[in-house]
């Protein structure tokens, strides 16, 4: 009988150890369609307090930095990918210079389109840290429906 408690304890344990995985990035996404032919794709992240991500402009030796990859198909990308001005702070972790977003940022893209109501599929891949540790690198799709002007 003993036994069989410490089997089902274990097993409770594990399943509320799974429940606990950190998720401290929240992501939504918006577009508003320009003219007939280009939109603005609007990526924002809302990060819990405490936490922060990393420019899509850090340095090769340093943290993970926030990429955003397109997949166009039915349109074409017009520029580069643009962001807010980051935080920029010494970290004795990397022993440089980091930029970084806290509690939100909200990053712009400039599209071509090539049909009426196209959608924008990509990747996010960013780090999360915050004062005391990093958690691993995480990958997201996107799917953003661009909607006629009314």
């Amino acid at each position: 009988m003993k036994h069989l408690y410490l089997i089902a304890l274990s097993v409770l344990f594990a399943f509320s150890a799974k429940s606990q995985i950190l998720a401290p990035v929240k992501w939504s996404y918006g577009s508003k369609k320009t003219s007939k032919t280009t939109a603005i794709i609007f990526i924002k992240a809302t990060m819990d307090n405490g936490w922060h991500i990393y420019s899509q402009h850090t340095p090769k030796d340093g943290p993970i930095k926030t990429t955003i990859k397109f997949v166009p198909s039915t349109y074409t990308l017009n520029g580069k990918t643009i962001e807010p001005k980051p935080i920029i702070k010494f970290e004795k972790t990397f022993g440089m210079n980091v930029s970084y977003f806290e509690k939100t940022v909200i990053f712009q893209q400039k599209v071509n389109i090539n049909t009426s109501n196209p959608t924008i599929k990509g990747t996010i891949a960013f780090m999360a840290c915050d004062d005391t540790r990093c958690l691993p690198e995480n990958t997201i799709n996107f799917s953003i429906p661009i909607k006629d002007l009314s």
